[in-house]
């Protein structure tokens, strides 16, 4: 098994493309210091989102996923 590792700075290049088209400037620049202060459990927030998945299903998802977006980036 194995998927596709996307570098971290094009994971964020990406994410900050798509918060800029949606966010207000205002807003933005408040998520950034909220994520820089390191506020929140990480961890608690992931036990609750994948509760219920197991590292199998997570793979299958990523997969799909992964499958999905080069079919669409080649068309």
């Amino acid at each position: 098994m194995s998927v596709l590792v996307v570098p971290d700075m094009q994971i964020m290049q990406e994410a900050n493309r798509l918060l800029m088209e949606r966010f207000s400037p205002a807003k933005l620049v408040r998520l950034w210091a909220i994520w820089q202060s390191g506020g929140g459990d990480y961890l608690a927030w992931r036990e609750e989102a994948f509760a219920d998945a197991t590292v199998d299903q997570l793979y299958e998802e990523i997969a799909a996923y992964q499958v999905s977006e080069l079919i669409s980036t080649s068309a």
